[in-house]
């Protein structure tokens, strides 16, 4: 379906026509016209869905028909992030350009003037405010703000926001607002939380779910099985041969990151890095940067991976296997944006196999795995059914090894055991009484590095 077969005004299509806008996405048709309606809604999509456009359009449309403008906040819109809440600023600015529509961006990490400048604009009364929770707080804790003739009540990413801890603040949030507003809630995926939320804030809403947290088909996924050193190597061996322009490389921590990003800008590409210990003002010059191509790179933790609307983004690489699934499909869905096509390369340690194996459970179908030259080195095959690092059974998993006391020929083949033997017959009595709390060594081991990573993450 085209716009211009919708209920838009002509300046919303005239606006759409200048942005090269002609096809509505699934999640725009069918979103569109319930907003029109003027039920609430609650609309899940993946990322990359436009869904952005869904809810502005047919809200400044309406905004733009009200007889006669008002001096108060008419729309409020959440974001989880700094980042996010520009983009829609940024959006929403191209949207209603023809349309005499007000907005005011409101988020943190700015400086006493810009505070000023947000209390300002919310208070002559801005047609849109584009907010994050707790900045929005700490702005109506100041009083002298009127939210009561809020007309709209949009949640965007709203499963990040609960994520990220918001609930209590969106509640507090909604105790300003009007019981008449329409409110709109978007989501990439619908956890029980998010059914939680929709139960206490939206009245009799409309649902439309589309291709709930599934990559787009318009992304060619592939990943390449390696050991740990061998990750930088072919990180550069995919620039050479897929692109080294328009790239976002994702990692698992902001070390990563910053080591990485120096490793590369050292051998001649020019990498700018995204994570939590760049200043605000820092990371607008990264993304300013990015988008006049005066970088081709970004390396970055999660910070990067949903929300932020990149044109033209050309690959998408995993430097470590994502957490979780759900944070796969945010970050691959950074390419192929709005029906584009676009590259997904995941880089698949040893540790990171059982991950994987998961992943592609959750996806319902194997991933192609890359054959890499030979300058790279002999590389591990693929097995995400193993046990431990090389596909051994972990010492405390050994065949026949229960955890009662075995015989003298076992004992001698087991060094854990032997290792202990010393505390075990010092307990014997004890053990007896309690054989639970008898633990090999093995396990001791695994349990000390699994929290000593999970400590240095």
């Amino acid at each position: 379906m085209r716009f211009d077969e919708l209920e838009l005004s002509d300046d919303v299509l005239d606006a759409l026509d200048a942005m090269r806008f002609g096809d509505c996405t699934p999640i725009q048709e069918q979103a569109i016209p319930l907003i029109f309606s003027g039920r609430d809604l609650i609309a899940v999509a993946q990322t990359g869905t436009g869904k952005t456009a869904a809810y502005l359009l047919p809200v400044i449309d309406m905004l733009a028909d009200e007889p006669e403008p008002t001096d108060s906040v008419s729309c409020i819109v959440m974001s989880p992030t700094r980042e996010l809440a520009q983009q829609i600023d940024r959006q929403l600015e191209g949207f209603s350009y023809y349309l005499p529509i007000s907005s005011v961006a409101i988020y943190g990490g700015t400086d006493g003037k810009e505070f000023a400048r947000q209390q300002n604009g919310l208070k002559s009364g801005a047609d849109v405010v584009i907010a994050t929770p707790g900045r929005l707080i700490a702005h109506l804790q100041l009083g002298g703000i009127d939210l009561s003739r809020v007309k709209y009540f949009i949640l965007d990413e709203a499963d990040r926001m609960l994520d990220m801890g918001f609930f209590e603040d969106i509640m507090q949030i909604v105790k300003h607002l009007p019981s008449d507003r329409q409110t709109l809630m978007f989501s990439a995926t619908m956890p029980p939380k998010i059914q939680q939320l929709a139960k206490a804030i939206l009245n009799d809403p409309a649902e439309v779910k589309i291709a709930v947290s599934r990559p787009t088909e318009k992304i060619a996924q592939s990943a390449c099985v390696v050991y740990e050193n061998q990750k930088t190597p072919v990180l550069k061996h995919l620039f050479r041969t897929i692109s080294d322009k328009r790239v976002i490389v994702f990692a698992s921590s902001k070390l990563k990151v910053k080591d990485l990003a120096k490793s590369l800008r050292k051998d001649g590409w020019k990498v700018g890095e995204m994570h939590s210990d760049l200043e605000q003002e820092r990371r607008d010059e990264v993304m300013l940067d990015f988008r006049a191509a005066r970088l081709d790179i970004i390396v970055a933790t999660d910070i990067l991976a949903r929300g932020i609307d990149i044109d033209d983004i050309s690959l998408v690489v995993n430097y470590d296997v994502p957490r979780e699934a759900e944070d796969y499909v945010h970050r691959i869905g950074r390419t192929a944006r709005a029906g584009a096509g676009g590259a997904a390369v995941t880089l698949i340690s040893e540790s990171e196999q059982g991950k994987f194996g998961e992943l592609e459970k959750f996806l319902g179908y194997v991933v192609e795995k890359r054959e890499l030259p030979e300058k790279i080195g002999k590389t591990p095959e693929y097995n995400p059914n193993r046990r431990s690092k090389g596909g051994k059974p972990k010492r405390g998993n050994r065949p026949n090894n229960s955890g009662r006391r075995n015989n003298a020929g076992h004992d001698k083949k087991n060094p854990g055991q032997k290792k202990n033997a010393r505390h075990d017959k010092n307990n014997a009595a004890h053990d007896k009484s309690n054989p639970e709390q008898k633990t090999n060594a093995g396990q001791k081991t695994a349990a000390v590095k699994k929290d000593k990573r999970k400590n240095q993450q």
